[in-house]
């Protein structure tokens, strides 16, 4: 029975079978064995310990996804260390926020990071500084207490610094045997992770996947060309993902024309809002895959949804329906049972609360301990629900109220639009006005008049943008979600300027 999230390894099955290709490096792309990693986290165990750190202390990782940054991460808590994995996007100051925060005693760094690290703290560098820092041999697993922490996860902090999520062992071992209970993983299945490894998407993904004993393609970092070529080099057959990373790739024809998709089976996409139109160009380009959209949260994981009891099929854009062990409602104004409202839940990966912030913790849960998600969600008459928007990105426009997803989704239903963002700008008659931001599909001609015509004909007429800006790519933020705050800021900065 498993007891430390850092300890994983199925000891029943081949060892020798490869766990993860490291296509940090592209060229090489060196295979490393289930047996290589259990080692690795032996070694870097071993070393934090040997270093003076003791059981409960932080340790940070600064640095892009690699094979590495996983056996210090999965060493780490076999330590029984608490390990802080470190958004490099963040700016210097809120990294600088983050070590402190969390109060890291080391900071494990790439060379690309290392001139970011702040002064004053021990750092190791992966390369030539951590071969010499590893201490290899045998190393005896911490055994967790029932409440003890094995995370720290920050928030990617659009608005304000982040916050510290303290997770724990047992809730995220029982994540883990969720989604292997969900999902038969075989050591044929070989997974495409290329999300960061600071964000609970990738890691969750790696947890159970290796947990499984299955294999992973790892990116350094995405790129929607590095996405698509490793899928037929390495031997894909399951793809995770963030919605936004499929719609880029899916924007690369030309490539994709040259390319072998055949023997994707599964592709994931979670963390953010989807589309019916990019389920539909995910299904063209991979048809022999089945895709499965799912949903979750830092502060309270990502096993929520799943199959329907009555084994009903999932709908399109559906999320799926409770899982057994975890409790929602849907509360809109004082109404704890209503069929569209902001998500609150419970389950056994819910945080303890907000490292340091106990007044951001009690406005996050309720008095009965639910966690208030922010996401609004539709539950339909057979149970399934679905996301309708953030609590937060609402606005309203002559007393109405918009959902940017809903525009966004029935914006992107245009032929010739890959992807668009709507944001608010104050405007003293109507409250807000909707502007939007389109990305073109690859040769498509656009203008301004024909997309607000399409929301006109599609939409109530008060959720019609009434700016389009055009741009060939729309910006992403650290979780490769759309930098939606960045788009506020540049609608608001144009129109500040017209006339």
């Amino acid at each position: 029975m498993r007891t430390n999230l850092g300890d994983l390894v199925d000891r029943n099955k081949d060892p020798e079978l490869t766990a993860i290709i490291d296509a940090a490096d592209w060229e090489r792309a060196p295979e490393r064995s289930h047996r290589w990693l259990d080692e690795r986290a032996r070694a870097a165990a071993r070393a934090l310990v040997g270093r003076g750190l003791r059981r409960g202390e932080r340790i940070a990782i600064f640095a892009a996804n690699s094979a590495d940054w996983l056996a210090v991460y999965f060493g780490a808590m076999r330590a029984g260390l608490i390990v802080v994995p470190v958004n490099w996007r963040f700016p210097d100051e809120t990294v600088a926020h983050v070590l402190t925060d969390s109060e890291a005693k080391l900071v494990f760094v790439d060379e690309a990071r290392r001139h970011r690290a702040p002064d004053g703290l021990p750092a190791v560098e992966f390369g030539p500084d951590f071969e010499a820092f590893l201490d290899p041999g045998d190393f005896e697993t911490v055994v967790p207490g029932p409440d003890e922490v094995a995370q720290i996860l920050y928030t990617s902090g659009s608005t304000g610094l982040p916050k510290g999520v303290p997770l724990t062992h047992a809730g995220h071992l029982w994540v883990v045997e969720m989604r292997l209970g969900q999902t038969l993983e075989t050591d044929r299945d070989r997974f495409l992770v290329a999300a960061p490894l600071y964000h609970m998407n990738a890691l969750a993904s790696t947890k159970f996947l290796l947990s499984g004993h299955a294999s992973m393609v790892l990116l350094a970092q995405f790129t929607a060309q590095r996405y698509l070529e490793a899928i037929p080099r390495f031997g894909c057959t399951r793809l995770t993902s963030v919605p936004t990373m499929i719609a880029l790739a899916l924007q690369e024809r030309e490539l994709i024309a040259r390319l072998d998709f055949s023997g994707v089976e599964v592709v994931t996409m979670g963390s953010a809002p989807a589309t019916a139109g990019l389920f539909a160009e995910t299904r063209r380009v991979f048809p022999n895959a089945r895709i499965a959209y799912a949903y979750g949260t830092t502060e309270a994981g990502p096993c929520v949804f799943g199959p329907h009891p009555d084994g009903l099929p999932t709908p399109d854009l559906a999320l799926g329906t409770p899982l057994e062990g975890v409790e929602l409602r849907l509360a809109a104004g004082g109404d704890l049972d209503a069929d569209e409202g902001e998500l609150q839940m419970r389950c056994p990966a819910n945080m303890p609360g907000y490292l340091n912030l106990p007044e951001k913790t009690a406005q996050a849960v309720t008095a009965d301990g639910l966690y208030r998600t922010g996401d609004v969600m539709r539950r339909d008459g057979q149970g399934f629900y679905y996301f309708v928007g953030r609590v937060d990105d609402m606005f309203t426009v002559n007393g109405e109220n918009v959902w940017p997803s809903e525009v966004e989704t029935v914006l992107e239903a245009h032929p010739d639009i890959a992807h668009a963002c709507l944001v608010p700008v104050p405007d003293p008659v109507r409250g807000n006005m909707p502007v939007a931001f389109v990305a073109a599909r690859p040769g498509a001609r656009l203008d301004a008049d024909a997309v607000k015509a399409h929301a006109l004909a599609s939409a109530p007429a008060y959720m019609h943008p009434r700016r389009v800006h055009f741009l060939d790519e729309l910006p992403l933020a650290s979780t490769n979600k759309v930098d939606r705050a960045a788009l506020a800021s540049r609608a608001a900065e144009a129109e500040g300027a017209a006339p």
